[in-house]
C-alpha cells in the first residue's frame, strides 16, 4: 500500500501539508475546525485499501501556511475559495485531474464551493454535518446564533479574539468539541487530541482560524449568493450527526435538497464531531457510497 506522511507542497507560495495513503481512486479529504487533517487517520486507513486517499491540512490549520499574518485587516485569503485553490493545486501536483471530495464542517465548506467553482473535477461531493453557509447565515435563528456564537467571535477584528483565546485556548478549543453535541473529551482518541493541541496552541495557528471565520461573513456570504441558483449535479452524499446541533435545528438534508441534484443522506449516530467519536461508522457509510458509484 503506498503511503507518503507530513508532505509539503508550494502552491502561488502557500504551504499546504498533507498525507497519502492507498491505492486506487483519488480521494480528497477536508477537515474542519478547531482540527486537523490528523481527524481523517482512522477514516484513512479504512478506506485506504482501494481508495488513494489525500488528507491536507487547510489553509490556516495544522501545519499547513498561514499568510497575511502583517496583514490582519484583510481576510480575503481565507475565503473557501481561496482555500479550494490550494486543493486543487495539490491534486493537480499528484496528477489528480478528477477525484472524490469530503470534507467535516470547514472543510466541508470548502468542498461545496470547489465542486461549484470546478464541477468539472468533482466527481462526487460529500458533505459532514453542515447545512449551506448562505442559509446558515441569512435565516439565522436565536438557537443558532447562541450555538454556534463562535462564527461571531472569530470574526471579530484581529487581535481581540486572538488575545481572549490565547491565553487558554485548551479551554477554548476543547469547549467547542464539547459544544456541539452528543461528546465527551474521552470520545475522542487520545493521540488525536494530541495533535489538535499542539496545532490550536500556537499563534499563527488561531489566526488562521479567526481569519477563516472573519473570510466567512466578509466574502464567503457574497460568493455563495451569487451562486444560489446553481444545483450541482454530480453525485452528493449529506452525512450529519443524528444528536449534533445542525440536527436539532434543521432537517438538514431538506437544507441540502435543492443545491444537489444527486442527493443521499444519513444520519450518524453522534454529535457534530462523528468523524472523530463514530469514525468506523463514518468511513463504512463514506466508503458504501463511493462504492456504488
Amino acid at each position: 500500500m503506498f503511503s507518503t506522511q507530513d508532505q509539503r507542497i508550494s502552491i502561488d507560495g502557500v504551504n499546504v501539508a498533507f498525507d497519502v495513503l492507498g491505492d486506487g481512486p483519488p480521494v480528497l479529504l477536508l477537515h474542519g475546525f478547531p482540527q486537523t487533517r490528523a481527524m481523517w487517520r482512522p477514516i484513512a486507513a479504512h478506506l485506504a485499501s482501494r481508495y488513494t486517499v489525500i488528507t491536507p491540512d487547510l489553509r490556516g490549520y495544522g501545519a499547513s501556511g498561514k499568510p497575511g499574518q502583517d496583514r490582519p485587516q484583510e481576510c480575503n485569503a481565507y475565503s473557501f475559495r481561496a482555500m479550494g485553490q490550494d486543493l486543487f493545486g495539490l491534486m493537480e501536483t499528484l496528477d489528480h485531474h478528477r477525484f472524490h471530495l469530503a470534507g467535516h464542517d470547514r472543510g466541508a465548506r470548502v468542498a461545496h464551493r470547489m465542486a461549484r467553482d470546478a464541477p468539472g473535477r468533482v466527481q462526487s461531493l460529500t458533505i459532514m454535518d453542515i447545512v449551506p453557509t448562505h442559509l446558515l447565515l441569512s435565516e439565522l435563528t436565536h438557537d443558532v446564533a447562541k450555538t454556534y456564537y463562535h462564527w461571531f467571535f472569530l470574526s471579530q477584528p484581529h487581535p481581540f479574539p486572538e488575545t481572549l483565546i490565547g491565553a487558554d485556548p485548551d479551554y477554548f478549543f476543547e469547549a467547542c468539541l464539547l459544544g456541539w453535541g452528543g461528546a465527551s473529551l474521552d470520545d475522542f482518541a487520545p493521540e488525536l487530541l494530541s495533535a489538535y493541541r499542539a496545532a490550536w496552541r500556537r499563534s499563527e495557528t488561531i489566526f488562521g482560524m479567526c481569519q477563516d471565520y472573519r473570510a466567512a461573513i466578509a466574502h464567503d456570504m457574497a460568493h455563495d449568493a451569487a451562486d444560489l441558483c446553481r444545483k450541482l449535479s454530480c453525485p452528493a452524499l449529506v452525512l450529519y450527526g443524528a444528536e449534533g446541533a445542525m440536527a436539532k435545528a434543521y432537517d438538514v438534508p431538506a437544507t441540502w435538497a435543492d443545491r444537489l441534484a444527486q442527493m443521499q443522506a444519513q444520519a450518524i449516530r453522534g454529535g457534530h464531531f462523528f468523524p472523530d467519536t463514530a469514525p468506523q461508522a463514518t468511513a463504512e457509510a463514506l466508503g458504501a457510497f463511493l462504492d456504488g458509484l
